[in-house]
């Protein structure tokens, strides 16, 4: 099943289209405005919607919001939903939705930005009004080093390491990934306005989750956590038994950012908030991140320092293009077959749960 993994995003856009079209999905596409890929090809999100024309639950799972993370996140829509067909063991009354590649322009250029070179993840936010986070200014300098210096790994791993032992591990990783508003060129930067991958979803969002009564939403990311454990990280919901409910689906697994569980720190302006806000007056959100990990953190943190450095600096040697690109790849998207076997079977046994969570939520129950 490892062949259920693309190659690039093109490759990964094809198989989703065809696999959409064999299991009789309704599709729709969106493209994006102004740029193409590396082919020379358009990009686009494409959603695949399989179940009644009007459901009462709703599975949602989305692929590519982190660019790059979506090689993951297509193989499991794609192989498992699709081509396996899970999707059509959804009870009575259920859909199933798949938004692929929410990121088209990071999935196909390697990178977890888009290309304003924005964390669609950070960008669902109030931006007349942004959160602050205060400590990322005190890091940005050692993240985003200034000037025209040749990257150096262990440079870089040197003032980081000198930087966790200061601030300790949980507070660098707070600092770092919470999301920041202030510098365009730094990392987890949400940007100064909606995006339009943003714009897309919350259109996704009106014309096919928002009369939905029940939402089970997934959202595919790599590079957080213990290597090839997808960890269902509780995103919120909108009623006081959301969190409940999640540990009711997910069991013991589940974990919260907010309660100091999960792998991730709390962060800002995420995916779900689009959903939350754009459901109707009845409507009942379950989200989750099925997280997978990949690399120890440090070496995460140097893949992403390494692609902002890599697209400051635009005319490295091809040898060094080359190799910080592959450092990056491995950090989302390793290519061992162990590794993404696990995945696969973990976003099997995951997406059952959430389809068996929606078949036990009785018509008409807010629970």
């Amino acid at each position: 099943m490892t062949d259920a993994f693309p190659s690039d995003y093109a490759e990964a856009r094809a198989d989703f289209l065809r696999a959409a079209e064999a299991a009789g999905a309704r599709l729709r596409t969106y493209t994006l405005p102004g740029h193409r890929g590396p082919d020379g090809d358009e990009l686009r999100v494409d959603t695949a919607y399989t179940g009644p024309a009007d459901p009462e639950k709703l599975l949602v799972t989305v692929s590519g919001t982190h660019g790059i993370e979506g090689f993951c996140g297509s193989a499991c829509q794609t192989g498992i939903l699709l081509r396996e067909g899970l999707a059509r063991t959804a009870g009575p009354r259920t859909g199933v939705l798949l938004v692929h590649a929410l990121n088209p322009y990071g999935f196909a250029y390697l990178r977890r930005v888009n290309e304003e070179e924005v964390d669609l993840n950070r960008n669902f936010v109030d931006h007349d009004d942004p959160p602050h986070n205060d400590a990322y200014d005190a890091v940005h300098a050692t993240l985003v080093p200034p000037g025209s210096a040749a990257f150096s790994p262990s440079a870089l791993v040197a003032d980081l390491t000198a930087l966790r032992d200061r601030l300790g591990p949980q507070t660098l990783q707070e600092a770092v990934t919470r999301g920041q508003y202030r510098h365009a060129d730094g990392l987890f930067y949400g940007g100064l306005r909606p995006t339009w991958s943003r714009r897309v979803f919350e259109v996704v969002v009106a014309e096919q989750i928002a009369d939905a009564a029940h939402v089970a939403y997934i959202d595919l990311h790599t590079g957080l956590g213990e290597r090839g454990v997808g960890e269902p990280i509780f995103r919120g919901g909108r009623d006081a038994d959301a969190h409940a409910r999640a540990r009711r689906w997910y069991g013991d697994a589940l974990t919260a950012s907010e309660l100091g569980t999960s792998s991730s720190t709390p962060i800002v302006g995420n995916t779900a908030t689009a959903v939350a806000d754009g459901l109707g007056p009845v409507g009942r959100l379950t989200a989750i991140t099925l997280e997978f990990g990949t690399l120890p953190g440090p070496e995460v943190l140097l893949a992403l320092c390494a692609d902002a450095w890599l697209h400051r600096h635009h005319t490295p040697a091809e040898a060094v293009r080359s190799e910080l690109k592959q450092l990056i790849r491995e950090a989302f998207c390793p290519a061992d077959a162990a590794w993404r076997e696990q995945v696969l079977r973990r976003a099997r046994e995951v997406f059952g749960q959430a389809l068996a969570g929606l078949a036990d939520v009785k018509p008409g129950y807010a629970g």
